[in-house]
């Protein structure tokens, strides 16, 4: 047999979820190997939030995660919340603010997030540039093929990530270990990622590119009231990658923009009040000019405001209350924040991430079948389920 190297605990993947749980297991004694095969630890946590990773959302709970098992989130982020974490970053005195809806972002640099992880690990060895090639279980525990050589361990924690973002080296490879260990995994597909549109849309788009505006979007049992943003692709911003979760091919979008005003009503009180400018002027106190100007043109008014009917008003009113639009697609993994599904929950403790049928394996993170809204939840996520499993382990 092939000489190899003995850990207590091999960690797949060096990115949020992977260096937390190695840090956990560490602090409890045990001898951590983390693998990763990009060149530097950390990559999306360096990208995230604009280079400022957005690390937590001040409310997080339940409700703002999707999976196949709504109810299997709740004892690892009940366990340790998004007030825990947030009490590790001020211990490292990383300065932080609170943008909109309870996003924490660093003040200074998503660096800092990694350099607290990889402090925290610091009792364990972290490999970069290292390929995984192969797993198999036998009476000692684990044994994985490394592109530096074989690796025996115990306990095996797959934190390898999802599909999003594939020019940063995301691979599939956490659900082909999940299947090859007997773990079914639910539909994986692209969330909180922009939209495409085709036709006279996609003319209105390209036209209207980088033009942003509040909208209330809704689809299935999804609503998000954010602001949306015109792309030349087609519709991208806040409300719409957070939509995208819970769309689906040939599903319809309702979109009112602009949901705290009555715009009916707000057009016709403008009228009294400002009837002898343009329509596209008075509108633009509303929506952005452009815009503006677009609706106005689409609805063929002409005149002053004080020219039009109620029933004009209402036919300009109308795209801004009541507005329904069937996306061609999304853009896909390559610009997607996360991968939906994953790891089926079923097969997996809620309480410790442990396979139910694979003693010693773990799988912690966006790989497993439980992903979160846009604003943070989702590296909540990474740190709630990584303790879960790093505690369990470091007991062991």
């Amino acid at each position: 047999m092939t000489k190899s190297e003995r850990w207590d605990v091999l960690i797949l993947g060096a990115g949020a979820a992977g260096l937390f749980c190695a840090g956990v297991a560490a602090s409890g004694g045990k001898r951590v190997l983390v693998v990763d095969h990009a060149k530097a630890p950390g990559e999306k946590i360096r990208i995230s939030g604009g280079g400022r990773c957005n690390f937590t959302n001040l409310f997080t709970e339940p409700g703002a995660f999707l999976s196949a098992n709504p109810h299997f989130c709740k004892s690892a982020l009940s366990r340790y919340t998004q007030y825990d974490f947030l009490e590790l970053v001020e211990r490292y005195r990383i300065a932080w603010h609170e943008k909109t809806l309870g996003q924490l972002f660093c003040d200074h640099s998503a660096k800092d997030i990694i350099a607290m992880l990889l402090d925290e690990a610091g009792g364990a060895e972290v490999r970069l540039s290292t390929h995984v090639e192969g797993v198999v279980h036998g009476p000692d525990g684990f044994r994985v093929s490394l592109s530096t050589g074989a690796v025996d361990a115990p306990v095996l924690v797959v934190a390898t990530g999802g599909k999003s973002i594939p020019k940063m080296g995301a691979t599939g490879l956490g659900y082909d270990l999940a299947r090859q260990f007997g773990h079914r995994t639910t539909e994986t597909r692209a969330g909180l990622v922009p939209f495409t549109v085709t036709d006279r849309l996609s003319e209105m788009c390209r036209s209207l590119s980088g033009v942003s505006v509040p909208a209330e979007v809704r689809c299935n049992d999804g609503a998000f009231s954010e602001s949306m943003l015109f792309t030349h692709r087609g519709l991208s911003g806040p409300s719409m990658l957070q939509i995208s979760s819970y769309w689906r091919e040939g599903d319809a979008l309702a979109v009112r923009l602009c949901p705290d005003t009555d715009a009916f009503d707000w057009l016709r009180d403008r009228r009294v009040s400002d009837g002898r400018k343009a329509p596209a002027t008075v509108l633009s106190d509303l929506i952005p000019r452009k815009l503006a100007e677009h609706l106005v043109a689409l609805t063929g008014l002409t005149g002053t405001m004080g020219d039009q009917s109620d029933a004009r008003l209402a036919a300009l009113a109308k795209p801004l209350t009541d507005w329904t639009l069937t996306p061609a697609g999304t853009e896909g993994y390559r610009t997607a924040e996360v991968t939906l599904g994953g790891v089926d929950t079923d097969g997996l403790s809620s309480r410790t991430m442990e396979s139910r049928t694979q003693p010693g394996l773990f799988f912690i993170g966006e790989v497993v079948d439980v992903t979160g809204w846009l604003g943070g939840y989702n590296f909540q996520w990474a740190w709630s389920s990584a303790w879960a499993a790093g505690t369990a382990i470091a007991a062991r």
